[in-house]
């Protein structure tokens, strides 16, 4: 594993809770909904051990809901704050980078638990700011020296072009951007058999075998 230069001190997690009905609805087109918050948890879990794995002197939990056993000890939890992703981004920055002054810091998502080892290896070295692509067009980390709402400013959410518009947003405001390695997000059932099968030693993928193998054919 290579060890990062300066890496980060702090590191975000922005989750909602594993409940049934409220996380991986697109899932459940293959797994039920109780099955898809199942899924959650394991990821949750995943990122959560990627995050204990760093030398991050503070670890974070934005979340939206109330924190379960799936979350060790170790972790802050704040509110996220009503509105849109990308106001809740620039307020996990806020609490880090203003308020505590724990910098730089890196934020994720819950949506790629195979984060292993990239998230340990996130080098700040002679850049202001990081952002990790993913393969549907959007961002599993990004990472800042400073927080800046404007970062956020005009990058449309969720679409197949969040990834670029947000890597040109840094851009323009005159950072430094390392990138990051490229993930899968699981959003769709073929995103949790790709993501479980390039990862088979995660919590992930062993929620997934024991699930598919509970509903196979006897």
């Amino acid at each position: 594993m290579t060890v990062p230069a300066e890496p980060a001190r702090a590191v975000v997690l922005l989750a909602k809770a594993p409940v049934a009905g409220r996380v991986k609805t697109r899932l459940h087109s293959a797994f039920s909904p109780h099955d898809a918050a199942t899924l959650a948890q394991a990821a949750l879990e995943d990122t959560l051990a990627a995050m204990s794995s760093t030398s991050a002197t503070h670890r974070v939990v934005a979340l939206d809901g109330e924190p379960g056993p799936w979350l060790p000890p170790g972790f802050d939890v704040v509110a996220q704050p009503p509105g849109g992703l990308g106001v809740r981004l620039a307020a996990a920055f806020r609490g880090v980078l203003e308020r505590t002054g724990h910098s730089p810091a890196v934020l994720v998502g819950m949506d790629t638990p195979q984060l292993g080892g990239h998230l340990a290896t996130v080098d700040f070295a002679d850049a202001d700011a990081v952002l990790g692509l993913t393969d549907d067009g959007g961002y599993w980390a990004i990472g800042l020296r400073e927080a800046d709402d404007r970062v956020f400013d005009g990058v449309p959410m969720s679409t197949a072009r969040t990834g670029a518009t947000q890597l040109r947003r840094l851009r323009d405001l005159g950072l430094r951007v390392r990138l990051l390695p490229r993930l899968r997000d699981v959003d769709v059932p073929t995103d949790a058999r790709a993501v479980a099968l390039d990862a088979p030693g995660t919590q992930f993928a062993a929620t997934w075998r024991r699930l598919t193998d509970d509903r196979a054919p006897r």
